[in-house]
């Protein structure tokens, strides 16, 4: 399971022309499921962005979390972040989960971040088109991998 974590100062899902979510001050969290990502991955998913200090405390240093300065959480699900491009120019999408693997995790996700942070949690639409709009803040932007904790 990949995350592409972006701290945002806003962001916000549009789907068929109409604004389906939007978040101020938090992260904006594009969700990959693989087919080997089980509920363990969760999880460690979940307690990573959660406990992650990357907001700037009192002195400038980034030493607060998300759940520390009240930030808020949009969730959106990305299969292209496992895209294999070794050969030749078109992504292979084979590692990414199936839809009927995909969405339960999904939805295990959404559920496990909303309870861990104690508040709504904003979302896109799985398999939908959409329009994701961001302002990053820093900008900052962190790459998590459930099969790889670097």
């Amino acid at each position: 399971m990949r995350v592409l974590l972006q701290r945002v100062a806003e962001a916000s899902v549009t789907i068929e022309g109409r604004e389906k979510s939007r978040i101020g001050r938090g992260f904006l969290l594009l969700l990959g499921i693989e087919r080997e990502d089980e509920i363990a991955d969760v999880a460690w998913l979940v307690g990573k962005v959660l406990s992650l200090r990357v907001f700037e405390d009192a002195d400038g240093k980034m030493n607060l979390s998300l759940p520390e300065v009240g930030g808020e959480v949009l969730v959106v699900s990305q299969f292209t972040l496992h895209a294999r491009v070794k050969k030749g120019t078109r992504p292979s999408f084979e590692r990414a989960a199936r839809p009927e693997q995909a969405v339960p995790l999904y939805e295990h996700f959404l559920d496990t971040i909303a309870a861990e942070l104690g508040a709504p949690v904003a979302s896109g639409e799985f398999g939908a088109k959409m329009q994701v709009a961001l302002i990053n803040d820093g900008p900052v932007t962190l790459w998590l991998d459930s099969r790889n904790r670097e």
